[in-house]
């Protein structure tokens, strides 16, 4: 069942109005949310539930374990060690033992051997890779006593399960939504927030992440080969605005659902195309993720701690390996290499980078104080807007790498970003951008913090504050609507996420 179907429209108001007036307390609620959300789950394949339920037992378990191990630490050790490999021998199993098979068997045919690797047809189930993060965030946790193993098995089933967070994230750590699965009150506050985001999120991937996306599935059909350069550049320029949105939609309907039920759940983005470095850009986007891999496996490996070499060696681990958990393709190794080698850039050169510009910074204060000096101010907006652009460019080379599916398409993709498939304006490149320019402008100008500060400048008028409520149920109302017209009126597009 997906966020953005006329399906979950209907599952929705049902939900929330058993789960706040019918089931009051707090146990039944836990168990009302565990119920709902296997529903929820297994509308794509009742199978996966068989999964979900094993590793969420185990898991509990091995928390039970650890504490009748207190002060054995080597035993700890070895059942949390059990535990975590169980898990990921989980997810490589579904996710990438075909991928591993066929690169081995082409490895061997290298050497002239033939080899015929055992290939398994099997689906892989929504999720896996957020909740089993998850689960593994709980193991880890536990056992560095930085949080009391949970004594409810329905309590951790609920977090693990949680139907807002379950496919797409965010990736919670049990300490941060523990007290949620104790202790909850029904705000009408709380409601309307809820309310908000969630119809924020759907219009945001119906009204422009779907829209906007249709330019790149087009070049996608085509071939790079057939297209000129602006419409190449316009399809990838459209497709880094078509996962912004997607995944910032999700993301927004998550919150907004978890805040409806009481639950805060932690923010994913923060903005992140207004970054001025690929590392801020991190801090940004998939901001759960980013912690996660920092905490559990680039702060263990060392971080930066040990010298640059070490330093360059974890960014490149830990971004092969986030890379990897996108997907079991080459593109996603290359893409979190890509973002490996930046990132490994910027620790080497950016000290003297922000020494030179904190001089330019320092001279632009002290010349203001002294009546100004517009050539320092120019100076701070053009280093600005080098950092912004330079990002951008970063960006939108990745997300060409991230979205195909082998070496030689990401090859053709940037042949045609280059001019070697022809620089002329054809009329089906015209017809494009006519077609989708004003689109893409506005969801441009939605991934910057203009919106929000239109909207705050609204809220100060007189004219707000007389009957902002009214306005208020206004747009949301048309939001809500439009956004269901539209997933009347066509085919249910899946989060792009869920293939991950």
């Amino acid at each position: 069942m997906l966020f953005n179907s006329f399906e979950f429209l209907i599952f929705l108001p049902i939900v929330f109005l058993l789960y706040w007036f019918v089931f009051k307390p707090l146990r039944w609620q836990n168990l009302f949310i565990v119920a709902v959300s296997y529903i929820f789950y297994g509308w794509w394949d009742w199978r996966f539930l068989i999964l979900i339920a094993f590793t969420t037992l185990c898991s509990f378990a091995s928390g039970i374990v650890l504490e009748r191990l207190e002060g054995q630490r080597t035993k700890q050790k070895w059942v949390s060690a059990a535990n975590i490999t169980l898990n990921l021998l989980i997810l490589c199993i579904f996710k990438y033992f075909n991928f591993f098979g066929e690169n081995l068997t082409e490895l061997f045919q290298l050497f002239g051997v033939e080899a015929d690797w055992v290939t398994i047809d099997i689906l892989l189930p929504v999720g896996i890779s957020f909740y089993t993060f998850q689960i593994l965030s709980y193991q880890i946790d536990v056992y560095r006593g930085e949080v009391s193993r949970e004594d409810s098995f329905l309590k951790f089933a609920t977090y693990v399960s949680m139907f807002p967070k379950l496919i797409s994230g965010p990736i919670t750590r049990y300490g941060d939504i523990s007290d949620s699965l104790t202790e909850r009150t029904f705000t009408v506050r709380g409601l309307e927030d809820g309310m908000k985001l969630f119809i924020l999120g759907l219009a945001a991937k119906g009204l422009l992440a779907d829209r906007v996306g249709i330019l790149w599935h087009e070049v996608q059909v085509t071939g790079f080969e057939s297209i000129s350069t602006p419409l190449a550049w316009l399809a990838a320029i459209a497709y880094s605005m078509e996962i912004y949105f997607d995944f910032w939609g999700y993301s927004l309907m998550a919150m907004g659902l978890g805040r409806m039920m009481g639950i805060e759940l932690p923010a994913n983005f923060r903005r992140p195309y207004m970054a001025r470095s690929v590392r801020d850009f991190y801090r940004r986007w998939h901001m759960t993720l980013g912690q996660w891999f920092c905490r559990y496996v680039y702060i263990p490996l060392g971080g930066s701690r040990q010298g640059e070499l070490r330093t360059i060696f974890n960014l490149l681990v830990v971004w092969m390996l986030t890379g990897i958990w996108h997907g079991a393709g080459w593109n996603f190794a290359l893409w979190g290499l890509y973002f490996g080698v930046f990132l490994s850039a910027e620790k080497l050169i950016g000290k003297k980078w922000k020494e030179r510009s904190f001089k330019i910074a320092d001279v632009s204060a002290n010349n203001d104080s002294n009546g100004g000096n517009r050539k320092n101010m120019f100076l701070i907006c053009a280093r600005n807007s080098i950092e912004h652009g330079y990002v951008l460019l970063v960006v939108l080379f990745s997300f060409v790498i991230f979205r195909v599916e082998g070496v030689r398409e990401i090859k053709e993709q940037f042949l045609g970003l280059s001019g070697c498939y022809g620089n002329v304006m054809t009329p089906m490149a015209a017809y494009e951008i006519k077609s989708c320019l004003i689109l893409l402008l506005i969801a441009c100008a939605g991934a910057t913090p203009f919106p929000a500060m239109w909207v705050q400048r609204l809220k100060n008028t007189n004219m707000w504050k007389k009957s902002g409520w009214l306005l208020q149920s206004c747009y949301i109302l048309t939001g809500l609507v439009l956004a269901t017209a539209f997933l009347l009126g066509s085919s249910v597009h899946p989060f792009l996420y869920f293939r991950f």
